[in-house]
Protein backbone atom coordinates (compact mmCIF):
# COMPACT_ATOMS: atom_id res chain seq x y z
CA UNK A 1 0.00 0.00 0.00
CA UNK A 2 1.40 3.46 -1.40
CA UNK A 3 -1.28 5.58 0.28
CA UNK A 4 -4.20 5.56 2.88
CA UNK A 5 -6.87 7.45 3.91
CA UNK A 6 -7.58 10.10 6.96
CA UNK A 7 -10.02 12.22 7.93
CA UNK A 8 -8.63 15.92 8.34
CA UNK A 9 -10.29 19.03 9.24
CA UNK A 10 -8.54 21.94 7.02
CA UNK A 11 -8.88 24.81 8.68
CA UNK A 12 -10.27 25.64 12.62
CA UNK A 13 -14.21 24.50 13.01
CA UNK A 14 -13.90 23.18 9.77
CA UNK A 15 -15.96 20.09 8.50
CA UNK A 16 -14.04 16.61 8.07
CA UNK A 17 -13.02 15.20 5.04
CA UNK A 18 -11.68 12.32 3.89
CA UNK A 19 -8.07 12.67 1.87
CA UNK A 20 -5.07 10.15 0.69
CA UNK A 21 -2.01 10.82 2.13
CA UNK A 22 1.33 8.87 1.10
CA UNK A 23 2.12 5.90 3.46
CA UNK A 24 5.32 7.41 5.84
CA UNK A 25 7.63 4.78 7.32
CA UNK A 26 8.17 5.07 11.36
CA UNK A 27 11.10 6.86 12.67
CA UNK A 28 13.25 5.39 15.70
CA UNK A 29 11.94 4.75 18.41
CA UNK A 30 8.11 4.45 16.93
CA UNK A 31 5.99 2.10 15.06
CA UNK A 32 3.37 2.41 12.28
CA UNK A 33 -0.19 1.11 12.76
CA UNK A 34 -2.82 -0.25 11.00
CA UNK A 35 -5.95 1.74 12.95
CA UNK A 36 -8.64 -0.59 13.24
CA UNK A 37 -11.22 1.23 15.70
CA UNK A 38 -11.13 4.87 16.80
CA UNK A 39 -13.25 6.61 19.30
CA UNK A 40 -14.62 10.06 19.13
CA UNK A 41 -14.24 11.90 22.34
CA UNK A 42 -15.92 15.80 23.25
CA UNK A 43 -11.88 16.47 24.04
CA UNK A 44 -11.61 16.41 20.33
CA UNK A 45 -13.25 19.47 20.23
CA UNK A 46 -10.13 21.03 21.60
CA UNK A 47 -8.10 20.10 18.64
CA UNK A 48 -10.53 20.60 15.91
CA UNK A 49 -11.97 24.15 17.46
CA UNK A 50 -8.30 24.84 18.25
CA UNK A 51 -9.27 25.50 21.68
CA UNK A 52 -5.47 24.44 22.60
CA UNK A 53 -2.63 26.02 21.85
CA UNK A 54 0.23 24.45 18.78
CA UNK A 55 -2.71 22.96 16.92
CA UNK A 56 -1.99 22.84 12.88
CA UNK A 57 -3.84 22.07 10.35
CA UNK A 58 -4.81 20.65 8.75
CA UNK A 59 -5.66 18.50 11.34
CA UNK A 60 -6.25 14.70 12.06
CA UNK A 61 -7.28 14.06 15.35
CA UNK A 62 -8.39 11.04 17.26
CA UNK A 63 -6.97 9.78 20.69
CA UNK A 64 -8.77 6.69 21.06
CA UNK A 65 -6.97 4.11 19.00
CA UNK A 66 -7.52 0.53 18.94
CA UNK A 67 -5.09 -1.34 15.47
CA UNK A 68 -2.22 -3.51 14.93
CA UNK A 69 1.59 -2.67 14.88
CA UNK A 70 2.56 -3.08 11.00
CA UNK A 71 5.68 -1.42 10.41
CA UNK A 72 8.61 -0.97 13.32
CA UNK A 73 10.85 1.80 13.72
CA UNK A 74 14.20 1.52 14.37
CA UNK A 75 15.09 0.17 17.83
CA UNK A 76 11.61 -1.25 18.53
CA UNK A 77 11.77 -4.68 18.20
CA UNK A 78 14.48 -4.80 20.88
CA UNK A 79 11.49 -3.27 23.07
CA UNK A 80 9.60 -6.02 22.78
CA UNK A 81 7.34 -5.25 20.09
CA UNK A 82 6.50 -7.00 17.14
CA UNK A 83 4.47 -6.34 13.73
CA UNK A 84 1.02 -8.24 13.82
CA UNK A 85 0.94 -7.19 17.47
CA UNK A 86 -2.78 -5.32 18.75
CA UNK A 87 -2.02 -2.26 20.59
CA UNK A 88 -4.11 0.80 21.50
CA UNK A 89 -2.95 4.15 22.36
CA UNK A 90 -5.03 6.73 24.39
CA UNK A 91 -4.75 10.57 25.33
CA UNK A 92 -1.70 9.34 26.80
CA UNK A 93 0.67 9.82 23.63
CA UNK A 94 4.16 9.63 24.83
CA UNK A 95 6.16 12.10 27.36
CA UNK A 96 9.58 13.82 26.96
CA UNK A 97 11.10 12.39 29.85
CA UNK A 98 12.94 15.60 30.60
CA UNK A 99 10.64 17.59 32.42
CA UNK A 100 10.39 17.60 36.25
CA UNK A 101 6.88 15.87 36.02
CA UNK A 102 8.62 13.03 34.06
CA UNK A 103 11.68 13.12 36.12
CA UNK A 104 9.80 11.99 39.05
CA UNK A 105 8.40 9.18 36.68
CA UNK A 106 4.55 11.33 36.60
CA UNK A 107 4.10 10.70 33.03
CA UNK A 108 0.79 11.31 32.68
CA UNK A 109 1.48 15.65 34.07
CA UNK A 110 4.23 15.63 31.41
CA UNK A 111 4.63 18.99 30.89
CA UNK A 112 5.12 18.27 26.95
CA UNK A 113 2.55 15.30 27.08
CA UNK A 114 2.42 13.95 23.60
CA UNK A 115 -1.76 13.69 22.94
CA UNK A 116 -2.24 11.91 19.03
CA UNK A 117 -4.38 14.41 16.92
CA UNK A 118 -2.41 17.36 18.88
CA UNK A 119 1.64 16.41 19.04
CA UNK A 120 1.16 14.44 15.89
CA UNK A 121 -1.93 12.81 13.60
CA UNK A 122 -4.20 10.52 15.26
CA UNK A 123 -6.42 7.75 14.90
CA UNK A 124 -8.85 9.34 12.53
CA UNK A 125 -7.40 7.50 9.61
CA UNK A 126 -6.54 3.81 8.41
CA UNK A 127 -2.63 4.05 9.47
CA UNK A 128 -1.01 6.74 12.19
CA UNK A 129 2.60 6.52 14.24
CA UNK A 130 3.15 6.37 17.10
CA UNK A 131 6.21 6.21 19.91
CA UNK A 132 6.23 2.99 21.60
CA UNK A 133 6.01 4.55 25.28
CA UNK A 134 2.24 5.39 24.47
CA UNK A 135 1.55 1.57 23.03
CA UNK A 136 -0.69 -0.91 25.34
CA UNK A 137 -1.61 -4.06 24.62
CA UNK A 138 -4.96 -5.35 24.13
CA UNK A 139 -6.03 -8.31 25.34
CA UNK A 140 -6.88 -11.30 22.82
CA UNK A 141 -10.52 -11.29 24.15
CA UNK A 142 -11.57 -7.99 23.71
CA UNK A 143 -12.56 -6.49 20.04
CA UNK A 144 -10.81 -3.24 18.84
CA UNK A 145 -13.84 -0.93 18.87
CA UNK A 146 -14.24 -1.97 22.26
CA UNK A 147 -10.15 -0.97 23.31
CA UNK A 148 -10.16 2.47 21.59
CA UNK A 149 -12.23 4.04 24.14
CA UNK A 150 -10.40 2.69 27.00
CA UNK A 151 -7.67 4.86 26.37
CA UNK A 152 -9.33 7.54 27.44
CA UNK A 153 -12.79 7.08 28.60
CA UNK A 154 -11.89 3.69 30.24
CA UNK A 155 -8.71 4.66 31.86
CA UNK A 156 -9.51 8.08 33.11
CA UNK A 157 -12.73 6.24 35.19
CA UNK A 158 -10.62 3.40 36.52
CA UNK A 159 -7.81 5.28 37.41
CA UNK A 160 -9.72 8.17 38.65
CA UNK A 161 -11.65 5.38 41.18
CA UNK A 162 -8.41 3.11 41.85
CA UNK A 163 -6.45 6.34 43.01
CA UNK A 164 -9.66 7.27 44.88
CA UNK A 165 -9.89 7.12 48.89
CA UNK A 166 -12.68 4.96 48.89
CA UNK A 167 -11.97 1.27 49.99
CA UNK A 168 -14.10 -1.92 49.38
CA UNK A 169 -17.21 -1.38 51.01
CA UNK A 170 -17.53 2.18 50.78
CA UNK A 171 -20.26 4.00 49.43
CA UNK A 172 -19.30 5.57 45.83
CA UNK A 173 -20.93 8.08 43.52
CA UNK A 174 -20.85 8.20 39.75
CA UNK A 175 -22.57 11.48 38.47
CA UNK A 176 -23.51 10.80 35.12
CA UNK A 177 -24.60 7.93 33.12
CA UNK A 178 -22.65 8.87 29.68
CA UNK A 179 -19.93 7.86 27.49
CA UNK A 180 -17.53 8.28 31.03
CA UNK A 181 -20.34 7.49 33.54
CA UNK A 182 -21.59 3.89 32.23
CA UNK A 183 -18.40 2.71 32.25
CA UNK A 184 -17.61 4.21 35.86
CA UNK A 185 -20.62 2.34 37.35
CA UNK A 186 -19.27 -0.81 35.87
CA UNK A 187 -15.92 -0.31 37.27
CA UNK A 188 -16.87 1.31 40.73
CA UNK A 189 -19.40 -2.24 41.35
CA UNK A 190 -16.31 -5.01 39.96
CA UNK A 191 -13.87 -2.78 42.24
CA UNK A 192 -16.15 -3.67 45.39
CA UNK A 193 -17.70 -0.44 46.45
CA UNK A 194 -21.11 0.28 47.14
CA UNK A 195 -22.26 2.26 44.25
CA UNK A 196 -24.90 5.00 43.36
CA UNK A 197 -25.49 6.42 39.92
CA UNK A 198 -26.44 9.71 39.81
CA UNK A 199 -28.36 10.82 36.50
CA UNK A 200 -31.11 13.34 35.32
CA UNK A 201 -34.33 11.54 35.28
CA UNK A 202 -36.30 8.53 36.71
CA UNK A 203 -36.09 6.61 33.48
CA UNK A 204 -32.71 6.14 33.82
CA UNK A 205 -32.89 4.38 36.89
CA UNK A 206 -33.81 0.59 35.73
CA UNK A 207 -30.68 1.53 33.17
CA UNK A 208 -28.14 1.94 36.18
CA UNK A 209 -29.05 -1.12 37.68
CA UNK A 210 -28.63 -3.08 34.61
CA UNK A 211 -24.68 -2.20 35.28
CA UNK A 212 -24.73 -3.07 38.67
CA UNK A 213 -25.32 0.26 40.69
CA UNK A 214 -27.11 -0.79 43.82
CA UNK A 215 -28.75 3.08 44.12
CA UNK A 216 -30.05 5.47 41.89
CA UNK A 217 -30.25 9.10 42.58
CA UNK A 218 -32.65 11.61 40.09
CA UNK A 219 -30.88 14.66 40.44
CA UNK A 220 -34.21 16.32 39.07
CA UNK A 221 -36.46 14.74 41.81
CA UNK A 222 -37.42 17.20 45.17
CA UNK A 223 -34.77 15.79 46.92
CA UNK A 224 -31.73 16.60 46.14
CA UNK A 225 -28.53 14.87 45.08
CA UNK A 226 -26.43 16.01 48.59
CA UNK A 227 -29.65 14.86 51.12
CA UNK A 228 -30.22 11.60 49.11
CA UNK A 229 -26.42 10.52 49.24
CA UNK A 230 -26.67 11.88 53.22
CA UNK A 231 -29.18 9.71 53.37
CA UNK A 232 -27.23 6.62 52.34
CA UNK A 233 -24.71 7.51 54.93
CA UNK A 234 -22.68 10.00 52.99
CA UNK A 235 -20.41 9.10 50.19
CA UNK A 236 -16.67 8.68 50.67
CA UNK A 237 -16.23 9.46 46.67
CA UNK A 238 -18.38 11.29 43.68
CA UNK A 239 -16.57 10.95 40.68
CA UNK A 240 -17.85 13.73 38.63
CA UNK A 241 -18.00 12.05 35.06
CA UNK A 242 -20.55 14.57 34.02
CA UNK A 243 -19.42 17.90 32.34
CA UNK A 244 -21.19 19.98 34.50
CA UNK A 245 -19.10 22.29 37.37
CA UNK A 246 -22.84 23.12 38.94
CA UNK A 247 -24.15 19.51 39.36
CA UNK A 248 -20.31 18.63 40.72
CA UNK A 249 -20.27 21.19 43.17
CA UNK A 250 -23.78 20.03 44.09
CA UNK A 251 -22.46 16.81 45.30
CA UNK A 252 -20.13 18.22 47.93
CA UNK A 253 -22.74 18.45 51.00
CA UNK A 254 -23.69 14.32 50.37
CA UNK A 255 -19.48 13.80 51.46
CA UNK A 256 -18.91 11.95 54.51
CA UNK A 257 -16.33 13.55 56.44
CA UNK A 258 -13.02 13.73 54.96
CA UNK A 259 -14.54 12.11 51.66
CA UNK A 260 -13.49 12.92 48.15
CA UNK A 261 -14.56 14.46 44.70
CA UNK A 262 -13.21 13.65 41.94
CA UNK A 263 -13.64 15.35 38.64
CA UNK A 264 -12.90 14.16 35.41
CA UNK A 265 -15.61 15.91 33.45
CA UNK A 266 -14.57 18.67 31.51
CA UNK A 267 -16.24 22.14 31.74
CA UNK A 268 -15.12 25.45 31.81
CA UNK A 269 -17.63 27.17 34.60
CA UNK A 270 -16.07 27.67 38.08
CA UNK A 271 -17.04 24.88 40.94
CA UNK A 272 -18.85 27.13 43.12
CA UNK A 273 -17.69 25.67 46.82
CA UNK A 274 -17.15 27.45 49.43
CA UNK A 275 -14.03 26.83 51.81
CA UNK A 276 -16.52 26.09 54.92
CA UNK A 277 -17.77 23.07 53.20
CA UNK A 278 -14.35 21.91 52.74
CA UNK A 279 -12.98 22.73 56.43
CA UNK A 280 -14.53 21.28 59.10
CA UNK A 281 -15.32 18.27 57.88
CA UNK A 282 -11.58 17.64 56.42
CA UNK A 283 -13.38 16.92 52.69
CA UNK A 284 -10.98 16.94 49.38
CA UNK A 285 -11.60 18.39 45.61
CA UNK A 286 -9.51 16.83 43.21
CA UNK A 287 -8.70 16.89 39.17
CA UNK A 288 -7.55 13.74 37.64
CA UNK A 289 -5.77 13.29 34.18
CA UNK A 290 -6.12 10.14 32.06
CA UNK A 291 -3.26 7.71 32.62
CA UNK A 292 -0.06 6.77 31.00
CA UNK A 293 0.37 3.59 28.41
CA UNK A 294 0.73 1.17 31.59
CA UNK A 295 -2.76 2.22 33.01
CA UNK A 296 -4.16 2.06 29.93
CA UNK A 297 -3.03 -1.77 29.79
CA UNK A 298 -4.47 -2.29 33.01
CA UNK A 299 -7.42 -0.83 32.57
CA UNK A 300 -7.90 -3.15 29.88
CA UNK A 301 -6.98 -6.60 32.04
CA UNK A 302 -8.94 -5.71 34.63
CA UNK A 303 -12.17 -5.10 32.22
CA UNK A 304 -11.42 -8.69 30.15
CA UNK A 305 -11.25 -9.83 33.62
CA UNK A 306 -14.73 -8.37 34.71
CA UNK A 307 -16.40 -8.40 31.61
CA UNK A 308 -16.95 -5.00 31.19
CA UNK A 309 -16.96 -2.99 27.64
CA UNK A 310 -18.01 0.14 26.63
CA UNK A 311 -21.42 0.83 24.89
CA UNK A 312 -20.43 1.96 21.22
CA UNK A 313 -22.02 2.44 18.04
CA UNK A 314 -19.61 1.83 14.51
CA UNK A 315 -19.59 3.92 11.90
CA UNK A 316 -17.12 3.76 8.66
CA UNK A 317 -14.57 6.33 8.34
CA UNK A 318 -16.35 8.36 5.29
CA UNK A 319 -19.38 9.09 7.77
CA UNK A 320 -17.02 10.90 10.38
CA UNK A 321 -18.55 14.17 9.68
CA UNK A 322 -22.15 12.57 10.93
CA UNK A 323 -20.62 10.70 13.75
CA UNK A 324 -18.64 13.48 15.18
CA UNK A 325 -22.25 15.63 15.03
CA UNK A 326 -24.07 12.66 16.64
CA UNK A 327 -21.20 12.97 19.64
CA UNK A 328 -21.85 16.47 20.07
CA UNK A 329 -25.48 16.29 20.30
CA UNK A 330 -25.25 14.25 23.16
CA UNK A 331 -27.08 11.44 21.32
CA UNK A 332 -24.31 8.73 20.97
CA UNK A 333 -25.11 5.39 23.37
CA UNK A 334 -21.99 5.68 24.24
CA UNK A 335 -19.19 6.41 22.29
CA UNK A 336 -19.11 6.70 18.48
CA UNK A 337 -16.18 4.73 16.94
CA UNK A 338 -14.58 4.92 14.13
CA UNK A 339 -13.85 1.66 11.96
CA UNK A 340 -11.19 2.40 9.06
Amino acid sequence: MSSYRVAQVGVAGGEFEVVERDVRQPGPGHVRIAVEACGICHSDTFFVNAGVPGVSFPLVTGHEIAGRIDALGEGTSDRGWRVGDRVAVGWFGGSCGYCLPCRQGDFIVCENLKVPGWAYDGGFAEMTIAPTDALARIPESMSASAAAPMGCAGVTTFNGLRHSAAGPGDLVAVLGLGGLGHLGVQYAVAMGFETVAIARGAEKADFAKQLGAHHYVDSTADTEVAEALRALGGAKVVLATAGNAGAAAATVEGLRPRGELVVIGADNAPLEISPLQLLMSAKVVRGHPSGTAQDVRDTLAFSALHGIHPMVETVPLDQVGAAYERMLSGAARFRMVLTP
